[in-house]
């Protein structure tokens, strides 16, 4: 008798003789308990659930193809996570502040946060700017900003995550100029900007450009980013927004995924360069959800995925080229304004899910997020709860802990199963950008969205604090709101800026700005760089690229 016939046997005597008396005396809570996938839990998992399963296909080993156990050999034993906390609101002042008490109390990683003027190539004192400035991030229209924002910060020995989109190009240019001021060369810094314009179309909807003239300007970062920037990720490619839009677990990995795939071929096809040339700076932005298995399965199946199509699809030899490294946020969405503190926990869960599922960096949110931007308190909770888990909780001893559950590597399949479908469709429409021009994914996320909403409110998906154990009254909680002198601080020395410099070398940076804009042969980073460094805005940058690209405005897709 083989194994798995002994295992069967045992199995179907358990069923009749243990848990059959026990169920008619009591039975089970629910009868079927879900992921939030909808994917359907058994009672109990064994061999048999992975019966035919190759360990060396789908798992091997930490630092090694296909990447599911992790893409260091070490993990955290060798070097912990980043710990990453996102921030910036007001002025640049205000998050200086804020920036050198994250690091005081132990933050490893800067992660900036821009007001929607930046992210949408407005200046501060613009007529359609002027009620957002500094309310949801740092107010950034030119390079004097960024150098405040980084006073008395050692750029060169600090890693900088920059969370922007539809004006990148100008905001690493501003923080290349200004560590070039300080003497520190850009080949020694050390970061990730976002760039990653095709899931603002999908999800978030701060993009500028119609889609074409957009995916070239991303492209160019990564290019140039390639050549003149070894230790920065040129992009983060972000399937965190397109869950907080919706999106259930498998989605997001199978629509990032299918991002990174279009970016990947436009810039082999613009740059005319091998994949190993730029790939393994590609970097990943996940969400982390209360349900931590099915998180971490997700992780796992990501890296696996990615593993396959770099090496499959597009023929990539260096190793590094393959491995999916990610950073990761807890889920924004699952914040509750009820019982505030109640979100302690839930992030503690997500964050654990992050590190178990080997992120590479981390956010954890506030427990006040739902509410207002995080006061000091709160954010002190959030780099709390993640020092806990590296030096409390022993997870990190050992690489992947969970692999090789029966559970966890058969959920692992399930969500792979489910993403490579979503990828399969994507590729059958003639890839990602095609997709979201046809609103295939807009739909996808917006349905899952609203049938989720309709289980918290049937109940059917149990909220603390929300539609279980509710509480007549709202806590008091110590609410953070941004100086309204803060706007003016940022318009005053603006215009102060505008009048101090060079008007005709700004002029003549803007015109080859244009010119640049025009002609396809040429990258559009450098005379961006070169137009921010003597003193153009983002705006202005920003207004002569609508001029010539013009704006887009999303179809009716539903």
């Amino acid at each position: 008798m083989s194994s798995s016939e002994r295992v069967r046997e045992r199995l179907l005597e358990w069923e009749r003789e243990v848990l059959e008396p026990i169920l008619r005396r009591a039975p089970e809570r629910r009868k079927a308990f879900t992921t939030e996938e909808g994917i359907e839990v058994r009672r109990l998992y064994t061999p048999l659930d992975l019966e035919g399963w190759d360990y060396l296909e789908k798992l091997g080993f930490p630092g090694a193809y296909p990447f599911t156990r992790g893409v260091y050999p070490t993990m955290y034993r060798g070097r912990p996570w980043t710990i990453r906390q996102y921030a910036g609101y007001g002025s640049a002042e205000d998050t200086n502040e804020r920036y050198r008490y994250l690091l005081s109390i132990g933050q490893t990683g800067l992660s900036m946060a821009f007001d929607l003027p930046t992210q949408l190539g407005y200046d501060p004192d613009h007529p359609l700017a002027w009620y957002e400035v500094g309310k949801v991030g740092v107010s950034m229209p030119s390079v004097q900003e960024m150098d405040i924002v980084f006073r008395d910060i050692p750029m060169d020995r600090i890693s900088t995550s920059m969370t922007i989109n539809a004006t990148a190009i100008e905001v690493l240019s501003m923080y290349i100029a200004v560590a070039e001021s300080r003497g520190i060369p850009r080949a020694v810094l050390d970061g990730t900007v976002q760039n990653d314009i095709l899931k603002e179309y999908v999800a978030r909807n701060n993009y500028i450009y119609p889609p074409e003239p957009s995916m070239r300007y991303s492209v160019d970062l990564i290019l140039f980013a390639a050549k003149e920037m070894p230790k920065w990720n040129s992009i983060s490619i972000s399937g965190y927004h397109m869950e907080e839009a919706g999106a259930t677990p498998a989605m997001e990995v199978a629509f990032t995924l299918a991002d990174a795939i279009e970016y990947v071929r436009w810039v082999m096809e613009r740059g005319r360069v091998p994949v190993d040339t730029f790939a393994p700076r590609l970097s990943f932005f996940f969400a982390a959800r209360t349900n931590l298995f099915e998180q971490v399965a997700k992780f796992r199946a990501a890296r696996r995925m990615w593993a396959r199509i770099m090496r499959d699809m597009f023929g990539a030899k260096d190793p590094r080229s393959m491995m999916l490294r990610f950073h990761t946020q807890t889920a924004g969405v699952l914040l509750t304004a009820q019982q505030p503190m109640v979100n302690i926990i839930r992030t503690t869960i997500q964050a654990l899910a992050a590190v178990l599922g080997g992120t590479q960096s981390l956010h954890v949110n506030s427990y006040d997020e739902a509410l207002c931007l995080p006061t000091e308190e709160s954010v002190k909770l959030s780099v709390r709860v993640q020092q806990v888990i590296l030096y409390e909780s022993g997870v990190v001893d050992t690489v992947d802990p969970l692999g090789g559950a029966y559970y966890i590597e058969w959920l692992t399949d399930q969500i792979e199963e489910r993403a490579w479908k979503y990828i399969d469709e994507v590729e059958r429409m003639g890839g990602m950008l095609r997709a979201v021009k046809l609103g295939y994914p807009q739909r996808e996320i917006a349905r899952a969205a609203y049938e989720w909403q309709l289980k918290v409110e049937r109940g059917e998906v149990p909220v603390v604090g929300v539609n279980i154990f509710v509480e007549p009254e709202v806590p008091k909680v110590k609410i953070l709101k941004v100086d309204p002198a803060a706007r003016e601080r940022v318009v005053t020395r603006l215009r102060k800026f505008r009048e101090s410099r060079d008007q005709i070398k700004v002029r003549d940076a803007l015109d080859r700005v244009r010119r640049a804009a025009e002609r396809e042969d040429v990258n559009i980073f450098t005379p961006i760089y070169e137009a921010v460094k003597v003193g153009a805005t983002v705006g202005e940058i920003s207004g002569v690229l609508r001029e010539v690209w013009g704006e887009w405005r999303a179809p009716e897709v539903f």
